[in-house]
């Protein structure tokens, strides 16, 4: 009887490793938030600053590159404080992403509100920006760990990820649809320069066409950060409420150096350090390249979408090729696709159907981007476990020091993007600009995403996790879990 019940505990164990559907939609929405917000200011936040905001570009570029450099910071640290959190009822995890959640969305939510003054702005904008950034990192640190205590089944594992980034590819396209819609119906008429007086000579204004002004601009922008805001509440009660952790050990500083000196590791953030950089310049520029180097003001928000809802529709087809042919040549060959079509949209005269087909292109790779680099990190983290048996429960710092490279190669992009247009000579709220701004946003929309993700998938050539290696470390792991499996219900009978 005793023998009978210990094999049932066990089974019970493995059972627990299995996740019911409802178990990762549930996780899945977690991620939403993150990316909703992210996609939001990544987009839009630039041309905010410069055009709603009115601040200069060099004050712009101090702002982006702040909060980013902040944020990359707060990453290592926060990773640090959840590793050193005690465990709860509701876990170690889920305590931190519930409690961020409320000064999280004011912080956003004030990230898009102009007040009513001129000489404290920049303050203003760095110090909410740099709030946000460090409560959102207590919501994703803790929630990209999560990935590892919620199952310790590798193929369950791949298959929440597959649901996370599912999810957040729809949060994509939910933050731009949400942001660029609204924003797009009260788009404030632009000021036209000498120059475009000239250029339009005579012509007679339409007066029935109705006047937006600035303010109707800043309102329709409030009035999309409450609308995130409203979801951002609603998914982090979801996934509080839906998931449960699993306890396991965890410290800090008796691993930390092993983590940042483990091989596979530090190659795989040095790829991902290069081509999300290369994906971030084209993402936080985009906007001003089809406003004004396009010359598509009026349509550049439904351009973003396209971007998005293609990246939603490619992630199934990702997911399938990762599976099929590995995880490496799905890097490649996402990554490789986007190049020709931005080949394409330096080369050919401005067109909007050809604008459009980029943008497509490039959703089919921006899903790569966002599936890839997640699904990756937790082999990296069982290969970590097969070298080194005896140091355990290091996982949140294999996700915060990645998400802090990343965030930190961000800020570094926004901030030298926005700088170089004030060296460019940006003119706010311009009809046009200067030609010098035309060729530096082409340059840092097209040339510069294509030679940083040339360089970084050719670190990923020596990045040695392929997929025998990737199925032999899970076999030795799951060995190994068996193993003490046994042992402790042996112990237990006897």
């Amino acid at each position: 009887m005793a023998l009978d019940n210990s094999l049932s505990r066990c089974a019970g164990l493995r059972g627990r490793n299995k996740l019911s559907i409802c178990n990762k939609l549930c996780y899945a929405v977690g991620g939403a938030p993150y990316q909703i917000t992210g996609c939001a200011l990544g987009f839009f936040l630039q041309i905010y600053l410069l055009d709603v905001a009115q601040l200069d570009p060099f004050y712009a570029s101090i702002i982006l590159f702040g909060g980013r450099a902040w944020d990359a910071v707060t990453d290592p640290t926060v990773g640090f404080l959840v590793s050193r959190s005690p465990w709860t009822r509701y876990g170690r995890m889920l305590p931190w992403i519930l409690l961020s959640t409320p000064l999280a969305v004011l912080a956003y939510f004030l990230i898009w509100y102009v007040p009513p003054f001129e000489n404290g702005k920049v303050i203003w904008y760095l110090f909410f920006y740099c709030l946000f950034q460090s409560l959102q990192t207590c919501f994703h640190v803790p929630y990209s760990a999560l990935t590892m205590f919620i199952t310790s089944d590798q193929k369950e594992r791949d298959s929440a990820t597959a649901y996370r980034m599912t999810v957040e590819v729809l949060g994509t396209v939910l933050g731009t649809a949400i942001q660029g819609q609204i924003v797009g119906m009260a788009n404030a008429p632009c000021l036209k320069g000498p120059s475009d007086i000239l250029a339009e000579g005579n012509s007679s204004y339409n007066s029935t066409e109705p006047v937006i002004s600035i303010e109707h601009t800043k309102i329709a922008y409030m009035i999309a950060s409450g609308i995130i805001c409203v979801i951002y509440i609603l998914c982090a009660i979801v996934l509080f409420f839906g998931v449960k952790e699993q306890k396991e050990p965890m410290s800090f500083f008796q691993g930390i150096r092993l983590v940042m000196g483990h091989g596979p590791y530090a190659k795989l953030v040095m790829v991902f350090l290069f081509t999300s950089l290369g994906f971030m310049l084209l993402e936080g520029n985009f906007a001003l390249f089809c406003s004004y180097t396009l010359g598509f003001r009026n349509d550049f928000q439904n351009i973003l979408l396209v971007i998005m809802l293609s990246a939603t529709l490619a992630i199934p087809f990702w997911q399938w090729f990762l599976s099929r042919f590995g995880k490496k040549t799905a890097v490649y060959i996402g990554s490789l696709s986007v190049i020709p079509f931005l080949v394409l949209v330096a080369c050919v005269k401005s067109n909007l159907i050809v604008t459009y087909i980029v943008a497509f292109a490039a959703g089919v790779s921006v899903a790569a981007a966002f599936l890839l680099p997640w699904s990756m990190l937790p082999d990296v983290v069982d290969d970590f476990q097969v070298h080194n048996p005896d140091s355990t429960g290091h996982e949140a710092l294999f996700y915060s020091f990645y998400v802090f490279f990343t965030k930190f190669a961000s800020g570094v992009s926004l901030g030298i993007s926005t700088l170089s247009l004030d060296f460019a000579g940006y003119l706010t709220r311009g009809c046009s600009q200067p030609h010098t701004v035309d060729l530096t946003l082409k340059i840092l929309v097209t040339a510069a995403p294509i030679v940083l993700i040339l360089i970084g998938l050719c670190i990923l050539y020596t990045y040695p996790i392929n997929e025998e290696k990737r199925q032999g470390n899970r076999k030795l792991l799951d060995n190994e879990s068996d193993s003490d499996t046994d042992s402790t219900e042996l112990a237990n009978v006897v």
